[in-house]
């Protein structure tokens, strides 16, 4: 027999919000507990690997709906490097958008170092997206 426990429990053991594993369980990422006579959720050591699995994935910054294939790859006992491939792309295109805003945003700073007091290139970039050297958007 296992050992059943609270949703509290649970919350405590993964450090996951009891408000988030309700709505995991709500959009059907967890699947529905066990309930005792008096209507309490009761858990099993699986919901737990289940949350830790989408706590971690989350952390990784996979979306619920990369998640929810993660998942179904699991249960069918499938690679999931497709999925892990295109996050990481994701990942890729985010780290060249930021890089393209850090190069920008350290232009504005060293032309505003050099400009005369009272003026503010900052601003003034800020003001005129024509003025920017990268596309960052």
């Amino acid at each position: 027999m296992s050992t059943l426990f609270s949703i509290g429990t649970l919350s405590d053991a993964t450090g996951c919000k009891v408000e988030t594993i309700r709505y995991y369980e709500k959009i059907g990422l967890m699947p529905e507990p066990a309930r005792s006579e008096g209507g309490q959720r009761r858990y099993h050591r699986n919901h737990r690997e289940r949350l830790q699995f989408i706590r971690h994935s989350r952390e990784l910054g996979f979306t619920l709906e990369d998640i929810r294939e993660l998942l179904t790859m699991s249960e069918q006992h499938g690679c999931a490097d497709d999925i892990a491939r295109r996050h990481r792309d994701a990942v890729q295109n985010r780290i060249s958008a930021l890089t393209a805003l850090r190069n920008e945003l350290d232009r504005m700073i060293s032309e505003c170092e050099q400009g005369q007091p009272g003026e503010c290139r900052v601003i003034e970039v800020l003001s005129d997206h024509g003025q920017c050297l990268n596309d960052h958007s």
